[in-house]
């Protein structure tokens, strides 16, 4: 069983800073890619950035300059340090991973997208 497990969201004023984290558990075996995505009332989840194994960021166009995803691979956490907040940036933000866990002695399934639950970031004056 693997579990990612979102936190640090919360409510913060416009031009503000958030850093949110997420924490893999569980049998892991090994994990590549992990990712950040957010959700707003009524619109569809959306890719924000993506960190591969090597250290390697991308980040949509949306908020490039202003989020920094990061990883500490011994924590088997990926972090999203947010700085100049929009309200536009309001939404559920999940953590995504590519991994691989064991499922018993010989056993290992490759997942290329487990979730976590989710963690609420408010933009708002």
């Amino acid at each position: 069983q693997v579990q990612l497990v979102e936190s640090g969201g919360g409510l913060v004023q416009p031009g503000g800073s958030l850093r949110l984290s997420c924490e893999a558990s569980g049998n892991i075996f090994t994990i590549n890619i992990m990712g950040w995505y957010r959700q707003a009332p009524g619109k569809h989840r959306e890719w924000v950035a993506s960190i591969d194994e090597g250290g390697k960021t991308i980040y949509a166009d949306s908020v490039k300059g202003r989020f920094t995803i990061s990883r500490d691979n011994a924590k088997n956490t990926v972090y999203l340090q947010m700085s100049s907040l929009r309200p536009e940036d309001t939404a559920v933000y999940y953590c995504n991973a590519d991994l691989t866990y064991s499922t018993g002695d010989y056993s290992y399934t490759r997942e290329y997208d487990h979730w976590g639950q989710g963690t609420q970031v408010t933009v708002s004056s």
